[in-house]
């Protein structure tokens, strides 16, 4: 089978060249589609063929229902079984949502590559060698190790909240396990499946370094094409594309947020199931369930944990066995590296003051997003949909906004121009991407607080900021500095607008020097990519054990 966006002369006349006679192709996806079905009857053509933002679409479904199979067992498992490290294992489903995707592209290409780690066991083991880099399955994978932990998280939640006594009731009126769990269970946790899959096919519509780096531009999406219209130094093209893109993405997004809004509204107090132990006896390991529930793990090791170890496994392995070589030239590079060159040192360097700068700027700025979203008001909703904004908005889309903008001057009369280059515009769309995560993490816990203490507080004659700063934001510190470290490891992974907006390779960070390495061979690619890992583990400690220390204190 061939991919649907490849191969064929109408995918790749789907390509745009005059977005605004034909933004959305509609007109010829109708005609693509006719033609496929047609194709099919006669077995002609497999797949049908796409425009861009039709293949976007497509590719961002299959993402999405991947993610979704991946991540329901999952759910399954943690909310049901009870089994040593089940809360770390809780907690550590964020992780891939803050792994920089640049990174996890290279792992993704050291495990499946043609000299990948995968095809080196299978060598072992004499089978043939996979060759599945380039095609799209391999893309919809990689956004599944994104997404579905995400659906994951978001479906445990629910099962969490879904009250036993109704399963009890059911179960006393004679319906079996299996018609309570359909009947009681399922509608319960449908609004969540719904919500994680919203969120997944609104992250991988707007994807990009994973589509650059394991599928180029035979399997361009909307961003993808834009960069490459950037490039090109092809503006107009480009923000054509970025808006239109944003106008669907917003669309979405305002979707999922009123949705969300919606089942807040509507939740009701938890009484959760008791969980089981998952190894109660060695019989009964033989058992269907559990046999299954091995078998999820066995693929979730592959896909999650795969990736991550065949990097940093290829940046020690050479042909001869163990080796330092690839961090060797990061040293050589850093020491001899001509000006033009990318060179490690200040790729880390310019990736922690950028993560300093962002988080000045993005902690304050998500605070008091979260203040005035938990405050009763009218236009609340419109306020905090309108503030959530950015969640909406990709890298790359923020990334041509500045550069078409402050980064190429913005006339103010009179012979000025309001200019903001390198450090400032890089700070800056980190910022945006980054203050969202904040506010996600001190709102709900705001919201939760007893008004009777601030008014309290008011009452003893303190204003309301030194309500604010003496009463509440103590009180929700966890959420802080969760939201801090948020802020941190966005911005040191963030490479859509970095990739645009770095001034040559002297403000280069270490996500944007990965993908450059990448152009020269693997193993290098490696090295700086686990250099970037260690800097963005070191992110989610601070999330896992500080926050944690607030919340127990």
């Amino acid at each position: 089978m061939s991919d649907p966006a490849r191969g064929s002369n109408a995918a790749r006349s789907a390509r745009p060249r005059g977005v605004a006679d034909d933004p959305l192709a509609l007109g010829r996806h109708a005609g693509n589609v006719a033609g496929w079905a047609v194709g099919f009857v006669t077995g002609e053509d497999p797949f049908p063929a796409f425009g861009l933002f039709g293949f976007t679409a497509y590719q961002a479904l299959l993402s999405t229902v991947a993610s979704v199979a991946l991540g329901l067992p999952g759910a399954y498992v943690l909310a049901r079984f009870e089994f040593p490290g089940r809360k770390t294992l809780r907690s550590l489903t964020i992780l891939p949502f803050i792994l920089p995707s640049i990174m996890v592209a290279i792992g993704f290409v050291a495990m499946f590559g043609r000299r990948g780690v995968a095809n080196d066991l299978l060598g072992a083991l004499g089978l043939d060698p996979l060759d599945v880099m380039g095609t799209l399955g391999v893309v919809v994978v990689a956004h599944a190790f994104y997404n579905a932990p995400l659906v994951t998280r978001v479906t445990v939640a629910a099962w969490e909240s879904v009250d036993a006594r109704a399963v009890e009731t059911a179960r006393s009126l004679g319906a079996s396990r299996r018609r309570a769990f359909v009947d009681v269970v399922v509608p319960q946790l449908l609004p969540a499946v719904l919500t994680g899959a919203l969120l997944a096919f609104v992250f991988t519509f707007m994807t990009f370094p994973i589509v650059l780096a394991l599928g180029g531009l035979e399997l361009a999406t909307v961003e993808v094409w834009v960069y490459a219209l950037l490039r090109n130094l092809n503006y107009e093209e480009a923000a054509a594309l970025a808006a239109l893109e944003t106008l669907l993405s917003l669309g979405l997004t305002y979707a999922y947020l009123r949705y969300e809004a919606a089942q807040a509204a509507g939740s009701r107090g938890a009484n959760p199931p008791p969980r089981e132990p998952l190894v109660p006896s060695l019989r009964a390991l033989l058992t269907p369930v559990r046999l299954g529930v091995f078998a999820y793990a066995a693929v979730a090791v592959v896909v999650f944990v795969g990736p991550v170890l065949s990097m940093v496994w290829t940046s020690v392995a050479g042909p001869d066995g163990l080796t330092l070589a690839y961090y060797e030239f990061l040293v050589r590079r850093q020491v001899e590296g001509t000006a033009v060159q990318v060179k490690p040192w200040p790729a880390v360097r310019n990736s922690l003051l950028f993560a300093v700068g962002t988080l000045a700027v993005a902690l304050p700025m998500g605070v008091a997003v979260a203040v005035l979203t938990t405050r009763e008001f009218r236009g609340r909703a419109v306020v905090g949909a309108v503030a959530m904004g950015p969640i909406a908005v990709s890298g790359i889309v923020t990334g041509v906004g500045l550069l078409l903008g402050p980064v190429f001057g913005v006339p103010l009369g009179g012979g000025y121009r309001l200019q903001v280059t390198g450090t400032t515009a890089v700070v800056a769309a980190h910022a945006v991407a980054a203050y969202p995560f904040v506010t996600r993490s001190v709102a709900p816990q705001l919201g939760r607080l007893d008004p009777a203490m601030v008014e309290s507080a008011r009452a003893l004659g303190a204003s309301r900021v030194r309500a604010l700063v003496d009463v509440e934001l103590p009180l929700v510190a966890a959420g802080v500095v969760a939201g801090a470290a948020f802020a941190v490891a966005i911005s040191v992974g963030e490479f859509d607008s970095t990739v645009i907006l770095a001034e040559g390779s002297r403000s280069y960070t270490m996500p944007v020097a990965v993908e450059r390495y990448r152009g020269r061979r693997l193993g290098p690619a490696t090295a700086m990519g686990t250099v970037l890992l260690v800097v963005t583990s070191v992110s989610f400690v601070v999330i896992d054990r500080i926050g944690g220390r607030f919340e127990d204190g």
